[in-house]
């Protein structure tokens, strides 16, 4: 079966988001860094932690919201557990269950870091874009969404 090759226009549109993509996550990351000194990262999991009632998450459904593998995470909360910013706990009624909770140092970082964190996004993303181009680009992203596999999901 022949490929369906992209056209000028859709080469165009894939590999300006592709480009746009990288170049946009750099930046802000490292304003992120030199504003908070929270790496991505560290700032995914505290955003996550913050967007629960009780401020903690099992350590695997944290790794699946990130995509990374549960080693991985625990190698990174246990950096992050050294600077305070997060502890685990055993889950409750499942001894090999790992929670992660944020800490009053995870909170009082995420807090200190999101007005600045939001500027930059705003500086070199939102701010450039029209509404209606907002609009559109959030109807793409949900369609493409809505087409791909969560994590986890095969």
């Amino acid at each position: 079966m022949e490929p369906r090759w992209l056209d000028d226009a859709e080469f165009r549109a894939w590999i300006g988001y592709r480009r746009m993509r990288l170049l946009l996550d750099a930046q802000i990351s490292r304003d992120l860094m030199r504003d908070s000194g929270l790496s991505d990262p560290d700032y995914d999991v505290l955003s996550a932690l913050t967007s629960t009632d009780d401020q903690r998450w099992r350590l695997t459904k944290l790794a699946d919201r990130m995509l990374w593998s549960k080693s991985r995470l625990s190698r990174h909360i246990s950096r992050m557990e050294q600077r305070g910013l997060v502890r685990r706990e055993e889950s409750e009624g499942d001894a090999r269950g790992a929670m992660v909770v944020l800490t009053d140092g995870g909170l009082r970082a995420i807090r200190e870091a999101a007005p600045a964190h939001v500027e930059s996004v705003r500086r070199h993303f939102i701010d450039l874009l029209s509404e209606e181009q907002i609009r559109t680009l959030a109807t793409i992203a949900e369609t493409v969404l809505a087409r791909l596999p969560e994590a986890g999901d095969s």
